[in-house]
């Protein structure tokens, strides 16, 4: 009282997010997007907030959702990468969110880790490396992930740029 025996004191302060934002103006960005393509699908909030992504999850669904993916899903890459940056831009911050067509990226985490280990046991029998075709940095990132655990094989990206890819080879022992 009036400072008579007080002491410093630490305040902790801590910024809430608020998702409503992220999720109000992604799906504004989503429909305004879709629309203008010209593509029939229906956008779906999946999940409020994902403790991986840091933010919501859109899947967009409908008879045209093949041509959002694209070839290897280039095309939902390219949509991801602008909503998020539109979204970042509106926000004054950067916008953690995930736009996902008809679950393609869990299919294709699923693909990607069943091919990693299948590689591995070719690698492990053959006694050989096998280098894998050029790919994304979070295709990349699902082989790295997939294969951390098997201490008999050992990762590694080479490669510049759009030619970057993942080489699986025998680890080696200490």
């Amino acid at each position: 009282f009036l400072g008579i025996g007080a002491e410093p004191a630490t305040v902790r302060v801590k910024l809430i997010e608020n998702h409503d934002d992220i999720t109000k103006i992604t799906s504004e960005i989503l429909d305004n997007l879709i629309d203008k393509m010209g593509v029939s699908a229906l956008i779906d909030l999946k999940q409020s907030e994902s403790p991986d992504i840091g933010g919501p999850i859109f899947n967009i669904d409908g008879e045209d959702s093949s041509l959002l993916i694209g070839r290897r899903g280039e095309t939902l890459r390219a949509i991801q990468f602008l909503v998020s940056f539109i979204a970042s831009r509106q926000l004054g911050r950067r916008a953690n969110v995930l736009v996902d067509v008809s679950d393609y990226q869990a299919r294709r985490q699923k693909s990607l880790s069943s091919m990693a280990q299948r590689v591995a046991h070719q690698v492990i029998k053959n006694q050989s490396p096998i280098t894998l075709e050029p790919m994304p940095s979070n295709e990349r990132r699902i082989i790295h992930m997939a294969l951390a655990d098997n201490e008999n094989i050992s990762t590694v990206s080479t490669g510049e740029g759009a030619d970057r890819q993942v080489t699986v080879h025998i680890a080696k022992q200490e």
